[in-house]
């Protein structure tokens, strides 16, 4: 998953929604954006047979090449350029790309080793470990109730550490890598498709690299159809959560962005059929309740103020 900020068209304004219309439609790409990164599971179930490390390098290549094209397409080179000719950007994308690498090689793994509940525990936790990173970082101060649903992000993890089979590894890669990558992203004025497609060319000579020195067994045409979509996949979402960006509120769309890892949680129960025991259940109560806590004191906080009658 990738889901940095774009600039916020002037259509939003600064202190609301866009007009009816452009919130409408809106709301339907984040909603398509967030439910496609949702059931990403889907797809990469279909590619468990290939190493995670391979899927990963072809992800890159194919990212790298559909994006491209894209950029092409919309005549958006110009714009790529400045960013090369910026040893700051670089070398942040450069972090970047280690970070989303990391996120992706994890998710694939998670999918392959049928831990999909882990990885969507991570995505339940990322918000509340992003928050916790705007404060450490950025300076960012914490309401009362955002200290809180923090708290319970970290109860959440520590429960399913000391009482799961295994060190929650899976779950805690995926909150940080992803949260770290939005930190620098953060820091960078760069458009969500230029910055991933400088991060994916910046990955594209590594990956090439291990295809070309790894041996593997030889893949049939089905699979390689299969491994040629991760392109399109990775870039369709990005360019709906960019279009769902410049049309509502950035606190909107953090209310959306819970329905990524609901629906994962939902194909590791369903579908998957994943084991959903004691430990596991109880950190993902905890962590919706975090999730609660926050949302709650959001909402609050959105509300406008009593104005005081002056006096006559």
């Amino acid at each position: 998953m990738t889901e940095e900020s774009d600039k916020t068209s002037p259509r939003a304004g600064a202190g609301g929604e866009a007009g009816h219309g452009d919130a409408q439609s809106g709301l339907c790409y984040g909603i398509a954006a967030y439910s496609l990164w949702g059931v990403f599971p889907l797809y990469f179930h279909l590619l468990s047979g290939v190493p995670p490390w391979a899927v990963l390098c072809h992800r890159i290549f194919w990212s790298a090449l559909f994006l491209g094209v894209v950029v092409s397409v919309r005549g958006e080179w110009r714009f790529i350029l400045p960013i090369l000719r910026d040893r700051r950007k670089v070398l942040l994308l450069s972090a970047g790309a280690l970070l989303i690498a990391l996120n992706w090689f994890v998710f694939i793994y998670s999918v392959a080793s049928r831990q999909v509940l882990e990885s969507s525990l991570g995505y339940f936790i990322n918000p509340l470990f992003s928050i916790a990173l705007g404060m450490i970082f950025l300076g960012e101060r914490l309401r009362t109730w955002q200290w809180l649903a923090v708290f319970i992000a970290g109860a959440a993890v520590a429960n399913l550490a000391l009482h799961g089979k295994t060190f929650p590894w899976v779950a805690v890669s995926l909150a940080c890598s992803f949260g770290f990558y939005g930190l620098v992203r953060k820091k960078l004025d760069v458009n969500s498709l230029h910055g991933l497609l400088v991060e994916t060319a910046i990955l594209l000579p590594l990956a090439l690299a291990v295809l070309a020195a790894v041996p593997t067994a030889p893949m049939p045409r089905h699979t390689l159809g299969i491994l040629s979509l991760s392109g399109f996949i990775t870039a369709v979402p990005l360019l709906m959560f960019g279009a769902a960006l410049r049309r509502l509120r950035l606190s909107t769309v953090g209310f959306l962005q819970y329905i990524g890892p609901t629906l994962q949680f939902l194909v590791a129960v369903m579908i998957f059929h994943e084991p959903l025991d004691r430990s596991k259940l109880g950190s993902f109560a905890l962590c919706w309740l975090g999730i609660a806590v926050y949302t709650t004191d959001s909402l609050l906080a959105r509300r406008p103020q009593p104005v005081a009658d002056e006096p006559e």
